[in-house]
């Protein structure tokens, strides 16, 4: 195990996956916003493969718990628009150089964020549903960030219905990610590796979660996970750029 992660690497890493499998739990996406930048800056190697790895299992933990609300009403176009959106991110993936990754994490963190805080009334069509599945593709596979842009468009539906339609999108979604990085030669053994060694944090998140739910005020918990966010987008873009 050691040969493949460091003992206090691997403790940071799972305490990381940990508060992001809580988070996603709680508000319906937030694993990868909050575990890609943190887990960027300990081990390049742990984004995005593992962090996808660790969406879906989350998602499928969620889904199974909010399944009496899923309404997979044309969520197969947004499905459909990760397709492009992958290639194009899995590309990104093999010719930008790390200190650049970084930067492009950060700076899809920071989108991600500065959209949550804006109020947008989209119609739920299939064109907009598609184009939402064209950047998660993109975001999904460089940072393994594929909620924001969806859970935007589905924001007006109530929380159950909300988590449990992004839950239904992560499986998929994931899905087709991991699929074209291993197409492209971007998924490794050792990854998968590493994806076991975490997902412990994720199920121990999502059973504190379980009792958390119906306790905690969402939109504190939202904010708190969008200033967490920040620092570490702040945080990656300083190492970055100190790299470059």
């Amino acid at each position: 195990m050691f040969e493949l992660i460091a003992p206090t690497t691997l403790l940071l890493a799972s305490i990381i996956i940990f508060f992001g499998a809580l988070t996603q739990s709680l508000i319906g996406f937030g694993l990868a916003v909050v575990a890609s930048p943190l887990l960027y800056i300990v081990d390049p190697d742990l984004v995005p493969a593992p962090v996808i790895i660790m969406g879906f299992t989350i998602s499928l933990l969620t889904l199974f718990r909010e399944r009496g609300a899923l309404e997979f009403n044309g969520l197969q176009y947004a499905l459909l628009g990760r397709i492009p959106g992958g290639f194009l991110g899995a590309a990104l993936l093999i010719f930008a150089p790390q200190p650049i990754l970084g930067l492009a994490i950060a700076g899809i963190v920071a989108a991600a964020v500065i959209l949550s805080l804006m109020k947008f009334n989209l119609v739920v069509n299939r064109k907009n549903l598609f184009a939402a599945g064209v950047i998660s593709g993109v975001f999904g596979n460089i940072a393994a960030i594929g909620g924001p842009p969806l859970a935007i468009l589905l924001s007006g539906k109530d929380a159950n219905q909300f988590r449990a339609a992004l839950s239904a999108f992560f499986i998929f979604s994931s899905t087709i990610a991991l699929a074209i990085l291993a197409v492209t030669g971007l998924l490794e053994l050792k990854q998968l590796w590493l994806s076991l060694l975490l997902l412990p944090s994720v199920i121990l998140g999502y059973l504190v979660a379980g009792r958390l739910v119906g306790r905690v005020d969402k939109n504190k918990t939202r904010s708190m996970t969008l200033v967490l966010c920040s620092i570490s987008a702040l945080v990656l873009t300083i190492k970055s750029l100190i790299e470059l």
